[in-house]
């Protein structure tokens, strides 16, 4: 939901500008006298950018909209003259290319919106969206003859067939063209939001096959067409959606091309909280906000940014806007291999992978597009460039590492406060309240595939779940060679006056060896010396924890 902050500020008496938290019209931004970091230079770089059709994929909030907007004020014909006076004192009104101001005729389409569960109600949704989109140009009724202004009040009316309904951008850049005597630009904003619905929802291949016309037959070989401009989140789908566009440049988080004009630079940054008298957090604000990196360029998150310069509070926006599907539907992965590298990104170690150079809808979660996926959508960074296909990912700063924690712990926890509960039993040495909580756990928080025999993913999770609450007081490790093999848990203190554990896990089919078990896993830890690493951490006092589980019954050992 998009809301923008009234509220002036005062600074030494002076009137300080508004926020425009969630304000993506450049003209109501300009007019409003709100604050604006200048991304004009955006307009100069895409008229040098010599490609017909651009493909532009940031993830959410990082300003695609807004930069969208600004666009069409400044090409579009219509009102031109008004539309200048938006870019006074702006960078693009200091360059030749501002001669291009006002020369266009403009068509922008926004489809961010455009969700739905089914395909029927999909095409009820994209019929309001044309309806309101030649209503914007409903002027032109009177220049069409009879055929076409038939055709126009179709859409207009909601009548329009679903084949018709594939041509509409074509039809606008003729009739636009006709009008006008001038090529047309358009602007798509958000194009892949109903693909990524579509897949979601199950009707992926009755989208596709729409949308690949949509797109393809007013942004290739027409005649009508002077520029087109497309946003998104992911990159181009292999699957078919763009395979006939040869005259499509996309610039991804990983080209080197237009590397400011999305998120903030360090620059913009500390401007921004001089000007608001908050220069003094700039430490705090850069481990929060910043981190993201877009080709050569390290770049700020700009919705936490404004967000932060609103409520001068530290802590997570950018997670709180919808969009964490992904997240949630990563987690129900409980592979162990997702799990592992789950912990090394939040231990911060970086994760190398080897990314495609396009995004696949078609098995947008497999093991092959599952971290590429996160990456383009903002969760995840870039480290390290390897080579030209392979790069080394991190979590990109406190905020995000945040939305994991948080979604993790509720995704094997639950709500409230268990995992505390368990932790601090353990951290304390209450081992009988340890085992009740986790019993606790396992039946009211886990499904029964979690715990199923052969299924070690909860147990994986649930030491994540462990490291990230103690974190920072404590170093947990797993399946890592100590003594004469490997044990399941190492929990490490910094403090070395505090305890250190050991874990084992054993699993059984038979409820009633289940205290035999975990005396079995206890034993299998001091037969095996696991905790000769720990040891030579100079540990002064290590618990051993034998667990033996049972589908959702468990029992623990201690020595």
């Amino acid at each position: 939901m998009l809301y923008y902050i009234k509220r002036y500020y005062v600074k030494g008496g002076v009137t300080m500008k508004k926020i425009p938290i969630g304000l993506s019209d450049f003209k109501k931004l300009i007019e409003g006298n709100y604050y604006y970091f200048d991304k004009t230079n955006f307009i100069d770089e895409i008229i040098k950018d010599g490609s017909e059709v651009k493909l532009f994929t940031r993830p959410r909030r990082f300003g695609k909209t807004l930069n969208m907007s600004m666009l069409k004020y400044f090409f579009d014909i219509r009102e031109a003259e008004e539309n200048r006076k938006l870019f006074k004192n702006l960078y693009i009104e200091k360059t030749e290319n501002f001669r291009e101001q006002g020369q266009y005729p403009v068509v922008f389409l926004s489809l961010k919106d455009l969700k739905a569960d089914n395909w029927e109600s999909m095409v009820n949704y994209l019929k309001v969206l044309i309806s309101n989109l030649c209503l914007e140009n409903r002027y032109l009724l009177k220049n069409l003859d009879s055929f076409d202004k038939a055709l126009f009040e179709n859409y207009i009316n909601k009548n329009a067939k679903i084949e018709s309904l594939k041509d509409t951008l074509k039809f606008l850049t003729r009739i636009l063209y006709e009008k006008y005597n001038k090529k047309v630009i358009i602007l798509i904003d958000e194009y892949d939001a109903p693909l990524v619905s579509a897949y979601h929802n199950k009707y992926y291949e009755k989208a596709k096959d729409f949308f690949k016309t949509f797109y393809s037959s007013v942004l290739k070989d027409n005649t009508y067409l002077q520029m087109g401009v497309m946003t998104g989140i992911i990159r181009v789908i292999k699957a078919g959606i763009f395979s006939d566009l040869n005259n499509l440049n996309t610039y991804t988080i990983l080209s080197d091309f237009y590397p400011n004009c999305y998120g903030l630079t360090e620059e913009e940054v500390k401007k921004s909280l001089i000007d608001y008298n908050l220069e003094y957090e700039m430490g705090d604000v850069k481990d929060w906000y910043d981190g993201y990196r877009f080709g050569k360029s390290e770049v700020y998150n700009p919705w936490s940014i404004l967000n932060f310069l609103h409520a001068k509070e530290l802590r997570a926006y950018w997670v709180d806007t919808s969009g964490n599907d992904l997240i949630n539907d990563v987690l129900k992965i409980v592979r162990k291999d997702i799990i592992r590298d789950l912990k090394k990104l939040f231990d911060g170690e970086g994760l190398r992978q080897n990314l495609s150079g396009t995004s696949d809808l078609s098995r947008l979660l497999s093991e092959e597009e599952i971290w590429e996926l996160m990456l383009f959508s903002g969760y995840l960074t870039i480290q390290e460039k390897i080579d030209n296909k392979n790069y080394i990912l991190r979590l990109p700063n406190k905020e995000v590492k945040e939305l994991f924690k948080d979604t993790f712990i509720e995704r094997y926890f639950g709500r409230g406060n268990k995992l505390i509960d368990l932790m601090e039993a353990l951290t304390e040495n209450r081992i009988e309240d340890y085992e009740e909580t986790l019993q606790d756990i396992l039946l009211k928080s886990v499904s029964y595939n979690d715990t199923k025999k052969g299924n070690e993913a909860f147990y994986h999770g649930f030491i994540l779940g462990m490291s990230l609450y103690l974190e920072g007081e404590y170093i947990v490790k797993s399946n890592i060679e100590s003594g004469l093999g490997r044990y399941d848990v190492s929990i490490e203190p910094k403090n070395k006056n505090k305890r250190g554990y050991i874990l084992e896990f054993k699993a059984t089919d038979n409820i009633d060896k289940l205290e035999e078990i975990s005396k079995e896993a206890l034993k299998q830890i001091e037969e095996g010396k696991y905790s000769s690493t720990l040891k030579q951490t100079d540990t002064k006092e290590i618990l051993y924890l034998g667990i033996a589980f049972c589908g959702k019954q468990i029992k623990v050992s201690y020595k």
